[in-house]
């Protein structure tokens, strides 16, 4: 068998957070093709990985789509003098996640069962309350109390009002550019008053998680932080600062008692080794679409279950974002959760062949072979953005 193309798919969908989707088809010569998926959060990402994946792969056509560690290799090694993070990675993630859907229908068997074997019987999740249903404390009552009746134990929401997007549409963060790293004592007292209602709606079974997404400085970071922990119990603090420091990161840790979360924006094991090394985080969250796809996920796993530290997979994207992670996690026995954007995944409907099942607060996967799901070709097409 030998791959015959790479072939991005850049999707327009209002399911997705930022309106479209990038999903990766690798296909083979004898006719089993394979889906990744590697959506980022901006427009200009999405449409220079399309243009990355294509002299990709002009470069893998005709190698042998089982060497998985060997073209994994392969690829991430041509970036090496020109930055293998970032882009690179997320490429090789989406075409990893697509051999591995290959290998799986190929054997007949799913992923997981290729990476040695369930150690549990489904997915236990957390997920996220529409933010833009809070327009009143009885709206914010109303949602958190869906998520719960849904059988979810642990949710997770930005309550600084600085996250979201600008009247012209753009995300905060974007427009920008992380450069403003403060928030004002006003933002921050509502920040505060929102978890408290959040966790008193939630009750106390319940894992309250707080995302920073990574755009505060410093002393700003151990402000709110301390500030949430008196407004109401949390169990972890996300990404206090932007990533490219660790240092940063090291001196919120000293300062505040709530866990660290940690690695959304981590790319492959290499990122993750020193976090661990110096003790900056107590869950490590990695992304199986951006970090390096489902071989270096499961390696990162292994890392962390050496240091006794959770690993809970991030997703913010599509179906094949949430089956992938979910894969990998079936085998890692220091899995904590697998996030989703939701607590109803029906807006994946159209996209797949099946609904994902996560009745209850988690996801059951399937015993189908590969990653379980197979990608609704109809809809894609008729949905495709055209790239000049």
């Amino acid at each position: 068998m030998k791959i015959t193309c790479v072939r991005p798919w850049l999707i327009k969908s209002d399911a997705s957070y930022w309106g479209e989707y990038l999903f990766v088809e690798v296909t083979t010569d004898e006719g089993v093709s394979g889906w990744g998926e590697i959506t980022t959060t901006t427009r200009l990402a999405n449409r220079a990985l399309c243009t990355i994946l294509r002299q990709i792969g002009a470069a893998v056509t005709g190698e042998d789509p089982a060497r998985i560690e060997y073209l994994w290799h392969k690829i991430f090694r041509s970036f090496t003098y020109m930055g293998s993070r970032g882009a690179a990675v997320e490429c090789v993630s989406a075409i990893d996640i697509a051999l591995w859907d290959i290998r799986g229908k190929v054997l007949g068997k799913p992923i997981y069962e290729l990476l040695g074997g369930p150690v549990r019987d489904e997915i236990a999740l957390y997920t996220h309350p529409n933010q833009a249903k809070f327009t009143s404390n009885e709206a914010v009552v109303r949602e958190i109390r869906d998520i719960v009746e849904s059988g979810h134990t642990a949710l997770k929401f930005d309550p600084f009002p600085q996250q979201g997007r600008t009247a012209d549409g753009q995300p905060r963060e974007q427009r920008d550019g992380y450069l403003d790293g403060s928030m004002t004592r006003k933002d921050e007292r509502e920040a505060a008053e929102l978890t408290a209602l959040i966790r008193e709606t939630a009750g106390s079974d319940v894992d309250i998680l707080i995302d920073a997404h990574g755009r505060f400085d410093v002393p700003t970071a151990i402000r709110l932080c301390r500030s949430l922990e008196e407004a109401g119990q949390i169990d972890w603090f996300e990404e206090p600062c932007p990533p490219e420091s660790l240092n940063a990161l090291k001196q919120v840790r000293e300062k505040v008692s709530a866990a660290i979360s940690w690695g959304e924006r981590g790319h492959t094991k290499w990122d993750f080794v020193p976090v661990l090394e110096n003790r900056l985080a107590d869950y490590i969250m990695p992304d199986v679409t951006w970090t390096g796809g489902i071989t270096e996920l499961k390696k990162i796993s292994a890392l962390c279950e050496a240091y006794y530290i959770p690993v809970s997979p991030h997703d913010a994207a599509g179906p094949i974002n949430v089956v992938a992670g979910a894969q990998v996690m079936m085998t890692v026995p220091n899995f904590y959760k697998l996030e989703t954007s939701e607590w109803n995944l029906g807006k994946y409907d159209h996209l797949i062949d099946s609904p994902l099942d996560v009745s209850n607060g988690s996801l059951k996967l399937t015993p189908k072979p590969g990653l379980g799901v197979e990608m609704n070709r109809d809809y894609l097409q008729s949905h495709e953005i055209e790239l000049d």
